[in-house]
């Protein structure tokens, strides 16, 4: 059965489309299990900021007591603003600006994960002028395949992220010449939507091998931080609503080697938010073309952009539709003038008329933050869903 059934159809009628829902109830249990999970081993869950900061999700996310993890200046001035405390803030990115590495270090973050060389020897100098000292996690490049998306892997020697194997002799000696820098850490992230929980395992002995070459070397590691990367079911959103955060937990606590006093962190975005959130939108238009029949809706790759920048599936379905409904198959698109616009080919749904309401589901990541006014489109508006209370929100 879906959640989108015809009591939500009564709830959204009459609503401006297209908006995002946000199931906040959802949410709540996601985070909630999530936390349970990594406490239990005394793990350290950083929220990754780029995944969503919708204001009530940013709001909910922090009030459970995670840390942020950033990927830009403002992602790092935002988490300060919704009350992350700066000693939990992390700061990623493989091309960080003058100007973001001054507002991280004005604002004493825990620790920036360094990417390059350069980069390290970027804040040394800046941390100097400001007179403090800054952390810094080395994001090491562990060559594991995360058996993902091309676009969404990172650990592959091919990939622009963090310093490759061949590097580390020259970064080590370079950091013993930092005089405003302290390694605190190492950081590694190989990827995104990853659902092959032995990738994770390949990923552990990685992080053994280099936790163990830095301490032969006499270089104590206080933090090693994993990344994230942890995938959900896009296909069985009702099925599967909450990641299977025990087992992925368990594997690092299995086969992470590491001192008691060492603290292992996790930078978790899509995981944490992806299913709490839909996009709803109304059909304009059906029209049948030679070989096709289109649904046309009022959203498009302005709203959410994943499957045409990913090829990234998304459950498409009719609010409010029974299950035994006459069904067709239609191109699902939206009215952008790209020919990419298009959120499904050959999607099997009821029958569909003018004015009738869409939902896309798991949207809750990579979905909203990546919106865009591109055809001068209106802003999006949000619809939260929390015990009971229903709240549309413009921009």
């Amino acid at each position: 059965m879906s959640y989108f059934d015809s009591t939500l159809l009564t709830q959204f009628e009459g609503l401006e489309t297209p908006f995002y829902y946000y199931n906040l109830d959802l949410l709540q249990e996601t985070l909630s299990a999530a936390k349970a999970a990594a406490d239990k081993r005394n793990f350290h869950v950083h929220y990754a900021l780029k995944a969503n900061f919708n204001p009530r999700v940013l709001e909910m996310v922090q009030a459970q007591g995670f840390g942020a993890d950033c990927v830009s200046g403002n992602e790092v001035s935002k988490a300060i603003e919704v009350g992350f405390p700066a000693s939990q803030i992390t700061f990623a990115g493989v091309g960080k600006s003058d100007k973001e590495i001054r507002t991280a270090l004005k604002h004493e973050i825990f620790a920036f994960n360094v990417e390059s060389i350069q980069e390290m020897e970027i804040i040394d100098e800046l941390a100097g002028e400001i007179g403090i000292r800054a952390n810094v996690s080395l994001r090491i490049n562990p060559n594991v395949d995360a058996k993902t998306h091309q676009y969404i892997t990172t650990g592959l020697d091919e990939n622009k992220f963090g310093l490759p194997n061949s590097e580390l002799e020259r970064a080590a000696s370079v950091l013993r010449n930092c005089k405003n820098v302290d390694l605190v850490g190492l950081h590694f992230h190989i990827g995104s939507q990853i659902t092959d929980m032995n990738v994770f395992k390949s990923l552990c002995v990685k992080v053994n091998e280099w936790k163990n070459w830095f301490e032969e070397r006499g270089t104590q590691i206080r933090v090693l931080n994993v990344g994230g990367g942890l995938g959900v079911d896009y296909y069985g959103p009702d099925a599967n609503p909450i990641a299977d955060f025990e087992t992925y937990f368990d594997i690092f606590d299995r086969f992470l080697e590491r001192t008691p006093n060492q603290e292992v962190h996790f930078e978790l975005g899509r995981a944490l938010v992806a299913q709490c959130g839909s996009l709803i939108s109304k059909v304009l238009y059906i029209k049948s073309g030679v070989k096709k029949n289109f649904l046309i809706l009022d959203a498009g790759m302005t709203e959410l952009m994943r499957p045409m920048l990913y090829q990234a599936y998304h459950k498409i379905e009719k609010v409010g539709a029974s299950a035994e409904a006459e069904k067709a198959n239609y191109d699902v698109v939206g009215p952008i003038c790209e020919s990419t616009d298009a959120f499904g080919k050959e999607v099997a749904l009821p029958v569909s008329k003018r004015g009738d309401l869409i939902a896309i589901r798991t949207a809750g990541a990579y979905a909203e933050v990546m919106a865009s006014s591109y055809n001068l489109r209106d802003e999006i508006r949000y619809f939260y869903a929390h015990q009971g209370q229903h709240d549309l929100v413009a921009p």
